[in-house]
């Protein structure tokens, strides 16, 4: 379990996101999760992000796994009841997958098919709950697992650039209660906004940071993430910058680099977000002074054992 490892020790700690296929063919995600290799921690594989299908973030996870990266699984509520979300962290568990980030999951009206049924039986808090309830041994209906506890790491997610700053807060002492033990952030754009969340809010309550940053490819592509992706709040200052670059590709490197570079300074670590722009990312952390230097993993083989 190196992330959860590396975060227990206070070291710098580096993941990044993958998207599955919208498709059965997961070489190009493997191959995107591969030029990653000693550059990252771990590596997030999203479940169905902005409500458009892809293939399970489970099934990427556990190719990931045999490929000695090590996943994160992103686990959202949105399409899910209770005991389908009880059998995807139990069958997670028997797969190998240990870290999961806890996902209310975004709206279905943010996606392709409007017109699909959300179920939002729990939230983020309630899944963290229920991870504690399965890594204390506690079947969620009554006594206890008959093969012990599972020993999942559960993250969660947070905005630091919310505009509620006293439900941003409370928010996250309640995820901190309900079993959260990192927090990976939204795409944050304001290194202030960022520095104060960290202190005032992550550090007293004991979890690590780590920082989104997002790859941004021109002008165009950020107004199309503020205009699509919920949350999202590049500053016009940012587009302006891309907009006026002879190369806004380059400029959007620099732009990640500078980022990485900042947050760093605050945050435990970065998350990095470089949507079929993957193999980028190792550039982004060498510009920004990084190099690659996480060890491999040993790949775990499937056991019936607990």
């Amino acid at each position: 379990m190196l992330l959860q490892q590396a975060l227990a020790s206070g070291q710098l700690v580096i993941t990044a996101e993958v998207t599955p296929p919208r498709g059965g063919d997961p070489g190009r995600t493997l191959a995107a999760a591969q030029a990653l290799r000693g550059w990252v921690h771990a590596v997030n594989v999203t479940d169905g992000s902005r409500a458009v299908m892809r293939m399970a973030s489970w099934a990427v996870c556990r190719l990931l796994l045999d490929a000695g990266i090590e996943p994160v699984l992103q686990l959202a509520c949105r399409d899910r009841n209770r005991i389908a979300l009880q059998a995807d962290l139990l069958g997670a568990h028997a797969l190998g997958l240990r870290n999961v980030l806890c996902l209310t999951g975004d709206p279905v009206r943010a996606g392709d098919q409007p017109g699909a049924r959300p179920v939002n039986e729990l939230e983020s808090v309630r899944l963290l709950q229920l991870v504690a309830q399965l890594n204390a041994g506690m079947d969620p209906v009554q006594g206890s697992l008959p093969d012990g506890p599972t020993a999942l790491f559960a993250g969660a997610a947070a905005d630091p650039q919310s505009p509620s700053w006293s439900g941003l807060k409370s928010r996250m002492a309640r995820k901190q209660q309900a079993g959260a033990r990192f927090i990976q952030t939204q795409m944050v754009t304001d290194g202030a906004a960022l520095e104060r969340f960290v202190k005032e809010i992550a550090e007293p309550l004991g979890l690590p940071v780590l920082a989104g940053v997002f790859l941004l490819k021109s002008a165009k592509n950020a107004a199309f993430i503020n205009r699509v992706v919920p949350g999202a709040n590049i500053p016009q200052s940012v587009v302006d910058r891309l907009a006026m670059a002879s190369n806004p590709a380059e400029e959007g490197l620099a732009i990640a680099a500078d980022q990485v570079a900042r947050y760093l300074e605050s945050a435990q670590g970065v998350h990095l977000m470089a949507i079929k722009a993957e193999e980028k990312i190792p550039r982004i952390l060498e510009m920004a002074g990084l190099r690659p230097e996480v060890p491999p993993i040993p790949v775990p083989a499937l056991s019936s054992s607990p």
